[in-house]
């Protein structure tokens, strides 16, 4: 299945978070990487086609967008640490407004950066109550290994649920056992964002965000690990939208 970008529904602006419908939600994420991964993938292609909601996170997505006169031409990147935020708050603000206790849940990365997580959330959105499970590190899960997942994830019955294990792993994953997650709630695939709000790896400052040049902080901050990524990656996804893909 070829990922056109012409042709696929993405998200248009964060004002559009406010109107994702309640209840059982896959939401995916589209940068520059993930296209060119989904390229090379094809069932990759197929997760981030048929998930309920796709945003675009990253400027190039934008852009790209709007030079092929696309079918969904976004206004604005919606970064994933957006949707973590709008979908935090919300729940934090649902939680008093019904005067109850709701449940956020992590699902994916280490215990050091889960127990982060936890003390974090715990302080900024104190209606909540915080979940996390750390899956085993490893290439592929067990059988046994999926199993404890979703056992874990259905046992909690979350009222949001983040998945981190990192792109492409964890948007795989989630559709693949979607309809053995017996859950009622918005679920994101945000693995970066788990780093970033435990402090474990900074984000870019404000002034590089609002220039649409995160990317290139991350390669300054990681040159030997993403100089591929944005170097070749950025190349080849240029080369694929504008002549393979177009």
């Amino acid at each position: 299945m070829s990922l056109k970008l012409k042709d696929i529904d993405i998200l248009l602006c964060k004002a559009d978070l406010k109107n994702l419908p309640k209840g059982k939600l896959l939401i995916n994420t589209i940068n520059a990487f993930s296209y060119n991964n989904a390229q090379k993938d094809d069932f990759f292609a197929e997760v981030l086609q048929k998930g309920d909601v796709l945003i675009p996170d990253g400027a190039s997505i934008v852009k790209a967008c709007r030079l092929i006169n696309a079918k969904s031409q976004p206004t604005e990147r919606i970064a994933g640490w957006d949707l973590f935020q709008f979908e935090m708050n919300d729940l934090n603000e649902r939680a008093v407004s019904t005067n109850c206790r709701l449940k956020a849940m992590f699902m994916g990365s280490s215990e050091k950066v889960l127990s982060a997580i936890r003390e974090k959330a715990t302080r900024d959105y104190p209606n909540l109550d915080i979940v996390t499970y750390s899956p085993p590190y490893k290439p592929e899960f067990s059988d046994e290994d999926n199993k404890n997942i979703i056992d874990a994830i259905n046992e909690a019955n979350p009222d949001l649920l983040w998945i981190g294990m990192t792109a492409p792993k964890q948007e795989k994953w989630t559709y693949t056992h979607w309809k053995e997650l017996d859950i009622h709630c918005h679920v994101g695939t945000v693995g970066a964002v788990f780093d970033f709000y435990a402090g474990t790896v900074k984000r870019a400052p404000l002034w590089w965000q609002q220039h649409s040049l995160e990317w290139l902080y991350r390669l300054i901050m990681e040159p030997k690990r993403m100089w591929r990524r944005y170097i070749i990656g950025n190349t080849e996804f240029i080369w694929r939208v504008l002549v393979v893909n177009r």
